[in-house]
């Protein structure tokens, strides 16, 4: 029998950060988690927008500034952040134009991976369970990290290997993380999910003519943003999730179907490349694990 929401259990004194929780899958898992009584921080950039959606969801839905494209308020956010249970790396911006973030990093993976990186490095000591952060089957559309040019200093920009090179580093951090955590004897997990394909407002930020027909045949093939967020809210709630497993949908390459344990690249299973990957990341960031 195929997991869903319904077996979730109550999450009444479980407090869960969610990035970019003001649309699509963000907004869905805030929903969700909400619904069995937790308390959600919608951690988003743009807080008015995230006001309104935690406005119009039942529970304890609270709203934090976050804009990951800045260190600053990454350092910021985690300041003003007490204890948690969870933290779910959400949020996320694909096939964007070229562009950098405050610090000068490519915005896709500085968004995407480094904010992340740095947030959960941030938060780390105040984290009582779990990090869940999400992938993309996109992570498997290159067959090298360049670790030597990961901000892209020199080699020509593409949006779409950038979005994969993005979704892959999300993918190898939380599978460092967690030898990282079982290694010092930790008993907190970090989980690497992917949601599938769902027709969100991801693909109506391109800025080509893409934005107008894409989200309409993307819901043609892959699921809604609810079942979306299925992944997500598995990783994050089931006590005996395995965190060895990448989880999400199978069906259809991957775009939709039930929650299960999903294949992944070679690539992404390298460790040495992990390690490589962490280490750039540290010395961009200037975010030092503390285990």
């Amino acid at each position: 029998m195929a997991w869903n929401p319904s077996d979730i259990p109550d999450q009444s004194g479980r407090t869960f950060v969610i990035t970019g929780a003001n649309g699509g899958i963000g907004k869905q898992t805030t929903r969700a988690l909400a619904g069995k009584g937790g308390t959600v921080i919608m951690a988003c950039r743009n807080t008015d927008a995230a006001q309104r959606v935690a406005d119009r969801i039942d529970g304890d839905v609270r709203v934090s500034a976050l804009d990951l494209a800045d260190l600053a308020s990454i350092r910021d956010f985690a300041d003003r952040t007490g204890e948690i249970d969870v933290l779910i790396n959400n949020a996320g911006l694909m096939y964007v134009p070229f562009s950098r973030t405050e610090d000068g990093f490519e915005t896709q993976w500085g968004v995407n991976h480094l904010g992340h990186f740095a947030l959960t490095g941030l938060l780390l000591d105040r984290l009582r369970d779990r990090v869940v952060t999400l992938s993309s089957i996109a992570h498997n559309q290159i067959s090298k990290l360049r670790t030597d040019d990961l901000n892209y200093e020199h080699r020509k920009y593409q949006r779409n290997p950038a979005y994969s090179q993005a979704k892959l580093s999300n993918l190898m951090f939380a599978r460092e993380l967690q030898r990282r955590l079982t290694e010092s004897g930790s008993s907190k997990r970090s989980y690497a999910v992917h949601p599938g394909v769902s027709a969100t407002d991801l693909f109506a930020r391109t800025e080509t003519p893409l934005d107008k027909v894409s989200k309409p045949f993307i819901a043609l093939v892959g699921h809604s943003p609810a079942k979306a967020a299925e992944s997500s809210l598995f990783a994050a709630t089931m006590p005996d999730a395995d965190p060895a497993v990448y989880w999400g949908p199978t069906w259809l390459f991957g775009s939709r179907g039930p929650v299960r344990p999903a294949p992944s690249s070679t690539l992404s299973k390298d460790r040495e490349v992990w390690r490589r990957l962490w280490e750039e990341s540290e010395r961009l960031t200037d975010v030092t694990y503390k285990f």
